[in-house]
């Protein structure tokens, strides 16, 4: 063996036994989903007309009242939505916060702006309160140049706004991607399309910056089996302004053999890190279906194993049932979540930790 082949193993079995080291007892995971598992579905919260679909729910509060960001696609592309309420099961659409851009356009992201919001108490029954940085809020979307359903170069941008994030209004975007399949510093595994992201500010900077992403993306998946589309994982970057980021090791940091490991959300219970996350077109499985993980370092993540947090058993989610976001509020879990059914119909449910019946909202036929 030589001295490389040497170094390389050693540092191999240094990293294994550092992840080993950290991860997440069973005993742990365990106590994690008996707090955040939502066994009831309420049902449709947003359930748009006219063929568009509603996708991504991502919550926030602020005062009394709690606000939804969601994405639509109309066909053209997508576009960023506000929604408001006041029990969190019944919600009034407010209206646009990323729009299309105008058809003269020729900026980068002129049919795709799918915003995800930034910056949020991640404390477990916390405040779920949007926090400013440098007087904005802040949010991260993906940005695409092409018509059609996350078609083209998909990238991620940054926007934010120092106006009320109560009242519908355009935030402000960067001018280029701050993270792009074209990087030259692009990791195997996102040299296509970048997805969704979220970002933290872990002000005791845990790994040396104030501002932490997690996002998925597609990349090369050769030798992987040819009778799946795609393979997604998720990744990390880091900044110190919510600007300029910079890719955070080589490897992701959460993924599967098969199929899909995407689109997280960060929270923190307690001393634990949890991702939630959704899974779909594993090894024997068609549907789509949201789990979880959890860390103590934001590195290295110990995968549940056990259910599903939310599969298909519904007819307004029989297809997939997927894109976590979680909150507790007043002894209840509200587990917001992307419904699609037999028809390719897409909307926003919900499921509860508690039975407080059904709603009646459904797809219209």
């Amino acid at each position: 063996m030589t001295r490389c082949s040497l170094l390389l193993l050693l540092c191999l079995l240094t990293c294994r036994t550092f992840a080993q080291q950290n991860a997440v007892p069973a005993k742990v995971m365990q106590e994690i989903y008996d707090q955040v598992k939502t066994p009831y579905k309420y049902g449709l919260v947003i359930a748009p007309e006219g063929g568009r679909k509603a996708d991504c729910p991502s919550v926030f509060r602020k005062g009394k009242f709690w606000y939804m960001t969601y994405i639509l696609f109309d066909g053209r592309g997508y576009e960023t939505w506000l929604a408001k309420s006041s029990n969190l099961l019944h919600w009034t659409t407010l209206g646009r916060v990323l729009s299309f851009s105008d058809s003269s356009s020729a900026a980068w992201d002129k049919h795709q702006k799918a915003g995800y919001l930034a910056l949020q108490d991640y404390e477990w029954d916390g405040s779920y309160a949007l926090q400013s940085y440098a007087g904005k809020h802040w949010m991260s979307y993906i940005g695409g140049h092409e018509t059609g359903y996350e078609t083209g170069a998909l990238a991620i941008g940054i926007a934010c706004t120092n106006k009320d994030i109560t009242i519908p209004h355009n935030w402000q975007r960067t001018e280029r991607p701050v993270l792009a399949a074209t990087d030259p510093l692009a990791r195997w595994w996102e040299n296509k399309k970048l997805y969704k992201s979220t970002i933290i500010w872990d002000k005791e900077k845990t790994l040396g910056h104030p501002f932490v992403m997690y996002y998925n993306a597609n990349g090369d998946t050769s030798g992987n089996k040819p009778k799946y589309r795609w393979f997604e994982r998720i990744g990390m970057a880091v900044s110190d302004d919510m600007l300029y980021w910079q890719r955070f090791e080589v490897e992701p940091v959460m993924h599967h053999p098969i199929g899909l490991t995407a689109d997280p959300v960060i929270q923190k219970i307690g001393k634990i890190w949890v991702m939630f996350y959704f899974g779909a077109f594993w090894e024997g499985r068609k549907d789509a279906f949201n789990r979880f993980a959890c860390s103590y370092d934001l590195v290295n993540w110990t995968d549940w194993t056990g259910p599903d947090l939310v599969k298909p058993s519904e007819s307004f989610d029989q297809k997939y049932a997927h894109k976590s976001f979680v909150v507790k509020h007043n002894g209840v879990v509200y587990h917001f979540y992307c419904a699609v059914d037999g028809k390719d119909n897409r909307g926003i449910a919900v499921a509860v930790s508690k039975d407080l019946g059904k709603s009646k909202v459904a797809f219209k036929e």
